[in-house]
């Protein structure tokens, strides 16, 4: 089991893609990767391995459940039935009767196209999704799982398959250093016991996560700096010059060493003046070095194909075969349009609102006929009757959008081919469009007063069914040839433009100059025009008896077909036209790829470091000089006392036999944050944290809290809380289409007070980005996450120094360091640290923190799944404080030396330590001195008039 280590834009993200044969056509690539000896186009790489993405795109309406067993379903079983077969045929020649319970479960797992399957339950239990397996996984818009269960449900995604190679990018953000122990943990066994090949890259793992793996392969700049053992990494290290401090774990040492701004402070042969070590200087030494000499010779002789299983390799494109591929899209797309209800039932409510006023305005009572000047109202009602049947299609447009996302994913995963996932979309929408455009028939046709018989009425149905189908399959094309919302809305609305001009109403065919006639043939809406026209004004209603009727002139005045016949032309090119737009929409689906890939903004602009660094060191010295911290504030406490927070019990939960009408998600949590002091937030997936600083701040919107919050002694106000606060999300949201400049720009204008003027807010805004290290990315484009624009870590930055500008009083930070690597980490809580010195009252949820960045916090709020705080005090020089509280506990193990007092904290104080021991954290907690220690701090804020702010 290999760790890859790189800082961001090293080019771990890109190697991986490239070992998974999943590079961008763009990329000039040399060179050649081999499985087995054999090269990409000799087997499937896809599915040969399975490349986990660092960007967790899924179907917010799908349970946890439901998608593994989704992805199970498409991924098939590999080789497993062939090899339960040869395994039977071997037993029964020598005589083995198997164990029963193994057969039956081996029996199971090698069965495809199975809606659930044994693997799934095992990945779920494996992975901790159990606890979640029926919640929906959820989306922006949309309450689902938690950040860290989301990124587990992205790895579980592929480990439900049968692939023997696992490439996996950044899977830990998002979890506790001690979720991510157990399931590298897992990851390990399963490497060793299966023979399987796996990859992990990681941005801050834990010494006893990184102790885990057996190689080593450190990126910097798109070099490999060191690849081999892990136990030999820190002696390569040592023969150039640089050592590992003792409370230093080696995977952040690993990632700053290579770095200009951070190497010299790891320089130990003092004999010798230090000199800037460069990364091509690491690259040559390690080709010198044995372990370096040692891989070149091994590269050097082919692989020999022979000694690779046959069955090694994955030749077969897909993993089911195309009936059952059709019917694993056919069954989720069901149950997408079931979870997707209410737009459904919003289109079908609008169509009825529509028709509803189309009728009042062309009642039939005013509706007289028979002469050519009542033709121009019944041109006008079924002109709009076509353009509110055609307009009802345009929301297929957004909803195909919001799709292509996980689309693209799992399309390059091999999951199922582009028609698999069109046809469904296609057949389950026939039904649709015919309850609409009944709808509209049955209350309009009558009313307005349209030929009165059955023939013109189920005709005029027919009519508007091909129109439906037209317009949604249009739609879908323009939004798989858009593939981003404003791409696609652009078109659609330029398409419609010039469907509507050309559809014969607005302007008449022969208004048209000669060259143009041809555009009038290739618009799908002047057949549709056509066709509701004739059913009308052919109807005899229309005629004086004579050849020429009255119906006939108005179709001839205004350019339209005058034969019966034209009708049935125009319904079928009607549909032709629909079948057309869905062929064009599988085959944009099938060749085009998202419109760019995430391609990080690198910070390789050397003055501005060497100047930001030269400032950094200036203001350091000068304590009383804070960056980014001009303008003036008060200081605020929050305190918080017995607060207790209930949703209404899932209805999920509900089925399982749980009687409660409430779930409690936060019990008796008490505490106070104080300005000038760093509060660390922490405890393992699913302890309430994030719920717990939501109530705090005022977001949640739903629920039933219970409790006293006040803010420098009185009750806490919302409304101008909100002013004083600022909130950094875990997901880093940004309008996509702006610098980084314009959007902390923004932010300033919007939210600092009128009073200040425009120079102090630009000046303002400097500073905050000098201090959160962003000058040189300042002009880059955000972009959006997975898609374009800046990486990960530096969009963290952006999102903290959004909130900055605001120039807030408290601040809340939820995991603040998640998806950056040692020394993004390090700038950040930096920043963080510098803001806190100013005298603000700052408050980060963190999760798998390092020693360094434990230790840089002031106190620690410890919470234990359930909701209930186990911790709230100082964490005292080396984490002390904290050891010596829970050592005291009987039976509870002593830290080792050089352990990470974070993880040891979160491993002790666990569920299963607490059923060990038969004791309880949270009472042992509620009856001890530390809980006073908040109470005290209480009292004092009530009398002390300094510290009062009244927020009213």
């Amino acid at each position: 089991m290999t760790l890859l280590l790189g800082p961001p834009g090293s080019g771990k993200t890109t190697l991986l893609k490239a070992l998974a044969g999943k590079l961008e056509n763009d990329l000039r690539v040399t060179g050649k990767v081999t499985y087995c000896g054999h090269e990409m186009n000799e087997f499937v790489p896809q599915r040969t391995c399975a490349y986990i993405s660092q960007h967790d795109l899924h179907h917010g309406e799908l349970t946890v459940r439901e998608t593994l067993d989704f992805s199970g379903r498409c991924a098939g079983v590999g080789t497993r039935y062939e090899m339960l077969a040869e395994l039977s045929r071997r037993e029964k020649a020598e005589g083995i009767k198997p164990d029963p319970e193994l057969d039956a479960f081996m029996k199971a797992i090698a069965v495809s196209g199975q809606k659930s399957s044994l693997v799934t339950e095992y990945v779920l239990r494996l992975l901790g999704l159990d606890i979640c397996s029926d919640t929906m996984v959820g989306d922006d818009m949309r309450r689902g799982i938690s950040g860290g269960q989301k990124k587990r449900v992205t790895t579980g995604e592929m480990l439900v398959g049968p692939a023997k190679v696992f490439l996996m990018d950044e899977i830990s953000t998002g979890l506790d250093s001690s979720t991510t122990f157990q399931i590298i943990k897992y990851m390990r066994q399963m490497v060793h016991i299966m023979d399987i090949t796996m990859i992990i890259s990681l941005l801050q793992p834990a010494p006893e996560t990184f102790e885990l793996f057996d190689d080593i392969v450190l990126l910097s700049e798109g070099q490999v700096v060191y690849q081999g053992p892990r136990t030999s990494v820190l002696e390569f290290f040592e023969h150039v010059g640089f050592k590992c401090p003792e409370r230093k774990g080696v995977a952040d040492f690993l990632q700053e060493v290579t770095s200009k701004k951070d190497q010299e402070q790891y320089w130990f042969n003092k004999s010798i003046a230090y000199r800037y070590v460069s990364v091509d200087d690491f690259v040559h030494h390690f080709q010198n070095y044995h372990t370096g000499r040692k891989i070149a010779g091994i590269l050097h002789v082919p692989y020999d194909k022979s000694k690779a299983h046959p069955a090694a390799l994955v030749t077969n494109k897909y993993g089911i075969s195309n009936k059952e591929l059709f019917k694993a899209c056919l069954s989720r797309e069901w149950l997408l349009m079931k979870r997707n209800a209410f737009v459904y039932i919003f289109k079908t409510t609008q169509i009825t609102i529509m028709a509803l006023f189309t009728f009042t305005v062309f009642f039939r009572t005013t509706m007289k006929y028979g002469d050519l000047d009542d033709g121009g109202k019944y041109y006008g009602a079924l002109f709009f009757s076509l353009i509110n049947v055609m307009f009802n299609g345009m929301a297929e447009l957004a909803l195909t959008i919001f799709r292509l996302p996980v689309f693209y994913k799992q399309r390059d995963s091999l999951f199922y081919p582009a028609w698999a996932f069109a046809l469904p979309v296609w057949l389950l929408r026939l039904p649709l469009s015919l309850l609409e455009s009944g709808i509209w028939i049955v209350l309009t046709y009558y009313t307005v007063g349209f030929a009165p018989s059955a023939s013109c009425f189920f005709r005029q149905l027919l009519a508007y069914l091909g129109i439906h189908q037209m317009a949604l399959g249009l739609f879908r094309f323009i939004a798989a040839l858009g593939r981003t919302q404003v791409v696609a809305n652009t078109l659609g609305t330029f398409t419609l433009l010039l469907v509507f001009v050309l559809g014969g109403f607005i302007i008449a065919k022969d208004d048209l100059e000669p060259w143009m006639k041809w555009a009038y043939y290739l618009s799908p809406m002047s057949y549709g025009q056509n066709a509701i026209v004739l059913v009308e004004f052919l109807d005899k209603r229309w005629s004086a008896g004579n050849e020429s009727t009255v119906g006939k002139l108005l179709l001839k005045g205004r350019g339209m077909f005058t034969e019966g016949h034209w009708y049935w032309i125009c319904v079928l090119a009607l549909f032709g036209f629909s079948l057309v737009f869905n062929l064009f929409f599988m085959l944009a689906l099938t060749y085009l790829t998202p419109m760019v890939d995430a391609k990080s903004v690198a910070d390789d602009n050397d003055e501005k470091n060497k100047k930001l660094v030269k400032m950094e060191s200036e203001a350091d010295s000068n304590g009383s000089n804070k960056k980014g911290m001009v303008l003036p504030f008060k200081p605020l406490s929050l305190v918080f006392d017995h607060v207790n927070y209930y949703v209404d019990m899932p209805a999920e939960m509900k089925s399982q036999g749980v009687e409660e009408d409430r779930l409690q998600l936060l019990r008796d949590v008490s505490g106070a944050f104080r300005p000038g002091v760093l509060t660390a937030l922490v405890g393992v997936s699913g302890a309430g944290k994030t719920t717990l600083m939501d109530v705090l701040a005022g977001r949640k919107t739903g629920g039933y809290i219970e409790g006293s919050i006040s803010i420098s002694g009185y009750p806490k106000n919302q409304e101008t809380f909100a002013r004083v606060s600022g909130y950094c999300e875990q997901n880093d949201i940004h309008s996509p289409h702006v610098t980084v400049y314009e959007s902390l720009l923004y932010s300033a204008w919007l939210r600092l007070a009128s009073d200040v003027d425009e120079a102090t807010r630009k000046m303002f805004v400097e500073e905050v980005m000098e201090l959160v290290e962003l000058g040189p990315i300042r002009n880059a484009l955000v972009g959006l996450p997975g898609v374009d624009g800046l990486s990960t870590e530096q969009r963290k930055r952006v999102t903290i120094a959004v909130e900055l500008v605001a120039n807030p009083s408290i601040i809340f930070m939820d995991e603040p360091t998640s998806g950056l690597d040692a020394r993004a980490a390090a700038i950040v809580m930096r920043a963080v640290r510098n803001t806190v010195d100013t005298g603000r009252t700052v408050v980060c949820t963190i999760h798998q923190p390092s020693i360094d960045i434990f230790e840089a916090f002031d106190e620690l709020f410890l919470m234990k799944r359930g909701g209930q705080a186990i911790y709230a005090g100082p964490l005292g020089r080396y984490s002390h404080l904290l050891v010596e509280y829970f050592e005291s506990i009987k039976g509870v193990s002593k830290i080792t030396d050089g352990y990470n007092p974070a993880t040891w904290m979160l491993e002790v104080s666990s569920n299963a330590v607490e059923a060990q021991l038969g004791v309880d954290f949270a009472e042992i907690y509620a009856n001890s001195d530390l809980y006073r220690y908040p109470k005290t701090f209480m009292i004092c804020v009530l009398f002390s008039d300094n510290l009062i702010l009244l927020i009213s």
